[in-house]
């Protein structure tokens, strides 16, 4: 049975403007074949035995021919798979998409085409440029500056616009023209637009990497020249180009130009990663540490089967009561086998996890410590406590609980384990966040020589210490050990020091 071939359009290079149905066909990938241009954070929708093929076409450096990749999709096809052939912005403008699919149908090969949101109108966007303003431009023109191949002179092209029929009175955007940029403006200027009509050119657009350059037709080449843009950038020429400076909003976001490591597990990454992307920053996503459930574990066993005798189950971080959870799962337990207990929770993020099992959570502490859990527990009446928890995790908790009069029942359900070099040569970020004294202790392993180099925002004093210990450079802690508190000190410390820049 032959398979099927969609053509999805993955946007402009943010990963959330991906439409919801090229998501949800990433979803069943079992082939990508993708763009340069096409985000790798788009890998995490697909699933773990998909195969990803570069076909990234750059100037001068085809990873496939467009035969080659024509060939390829067939070919899948033939196979019976389903294949994704992945295109940043829309597959029909600017992107091979119609001789793709002219090459599937005239084979009598299945496909589907999905629009994408289209890099020309979107970066555009992005650097606070509206291609249409009712008192400046009323009409659009899509242009690609790339032009036709000289198969003898590979390095050159020649270009198919002609100018003659270009109306200065519109906006044009451009993809693909700064290897031609010059020519393109004096060739602009020949046909009498003024050589003093406003444009932009735009580096890596919509992206955390965005670099725009603003100037005049006659100064545009030098004025991208000197700021060093490559491509791929996106040339925008006309009146609306003035309107930048008031709704420039993608470049003024809080964090926008700073790149955060962030070293949480894949699993508990996402809030973390999601929320300082929506803040403008560019993320690493490199885990510092595994999480590893002790199995077998017969003193867990024993405990579940035994939770009539305790009056409190204490959770003191997600992994802890994902795990626990799990554990009662497979026991044939749901949350009904804790009636008789008071559920206290560390955290937000902990009693986040317990809400997702319908539980509500009785007790949790002013201070997200085991300090704060124990001045909790001097105001409620005595009784036997449950806790289960990562190995080597502190004894704080457990010695304090006894010098207030509590049974308590130790438990370790989770082990953390650090990964050995997560980091890579190429990485270079201006922040790293540390969630957790095994997360600093993984991180100062593996940055070697970097270690005191790097800077670190920690979430809080327990962490701070482990890293300060280790030599990492702390240089904020949050105010309260959440994520979202992290996040907020992340932005202040980044809000400060542009303060004290001036910009």
């Amino acid at each position: 049975m032959a398979g099927k071939v969609y053509l999805v359009g993955a946007g402009p290079g943010e990963p959330s403007l991906m439409t919801l149905r090229g998501a949800e066909l990433l979803g069943r990938a079992q082939v990508v074949v993708y763009d340069h241009l096409a985000s790798q954070e788009l890998v995490s929708l697909t699933p773990k035995d998909c195969q990803w093929i570069d076909a990234g076409k750059r100037a001068h450096n085809h990873a496939l021919s467009q035969d080659q990749i024509n060939q390829l999709l067939a070919q899948k096809a033939q196979e019976g798979l389903l294949v994704i052939r992945l295109k940043g912005g829309d597959p029909y403008v600017f992107g091979r998409g119609g001789e793709e699919a002219l090459y599937l149908a005239e084979r009598g090969l299945d496909f589907e085409v999905i629009p994408g949101v289209s890099s020309t109108i979107a970066v555009a966007n992005a650097a606070g440029v509206p291609l249409t303003h009712r008192e400046l431009s009323s009409q659009v023109t899509l242009l690609t500056g790339h032009g036709q191949a000289n198969p003898d002179a590979p390095e050159q092209n020649t270009l198919t616009i002609d100018f003659k029929y270009l109306n200065p009175k519109e906006t044009l955007s451009i993809v693909m023209g700064r290897q031609n940029l010059g020519l393109i403006c004096q060739e602009l200027i020949k046909a009498h637009w003024p050589p003093e009509t406003l444009a932009v050119a735009i580096e890596n657009g919509f992206t955390p990497l965005q670099k725009t350059v603003s100037a005049t037709l006659a100064s545009l080449e030098a004025e991208v020249a000197k700021a060093g843009l490559k491509p791929p950038t996106l040339i925008v020429i006309g009146q609306v180009a003035s309107l930048r400076e008031r709704l420039n909003w993608f470049e003024k976001r809080p964090l926008f130009g700073q790149t955060i490591l962030v070293t949480r597990t894949r699993a508990q990454a996402s809030q973390l990663s999601a929320s300082l992307r929506e803040l403008g920053a560019r993320v690493l996503e490199r885990p510092a540490i595994a999480i590893e459930p002790l199995r077998p574990n017969p003193a867990l066993d024993s405990a579940l089967g035994d939770l009539s005798k305790r009056q409190y189950l204490v959770l003191t971080s997600p992994n802890g009561a994902e795990i626990f959870f799990a554990a009662l799962k497979t026991r044939g337990l749901d949350g009904r086998a804790l009636h008789s207990l008071k559920i206290v929770a560390l955290g937000p993020g902990t009693a986040a996890k317990i809400s997702e099992q319908g539980l509500i959570v009785d007790y949790s502490p002013k201070f997200f410590q085991a300090e704060g859990l124990l001045e909790l527990f001097k105001e409620l009446p005595k009784g036997s406590v449950l806790w289960p928890r990562a190995a080597g995790a502190r004894d704080v908790l457990a010695e304090g609980l006894l010098s207030l009069g509590f049974e308590i029942k130790v438990i370790d359900i989770y082990q953390t384990q650090a990964i050995p070099n997560f980091i890579k040569a190429q990485d270079n970020f201006d922040l790293a966040t540390i969630t957790s004294s095994s997360v600093a202790k993984s991180l100062a392993a593996s940055l070697g020589e970097r270690l005191s180099a790097v800077k670190t925002i920690s979430i809080g004093p327990i962490a701070t210490k482990t890293a300060r210990e280790a030599g990492l450079n702390v240089v904020a802690e949050s105010r309260k050990a959440s994520i979202p508190s992290l996040i907020e000190t992340v932005a202040q410390y980044f809000g400060q020091t542009k303060d004290a820049h001036g910009h």
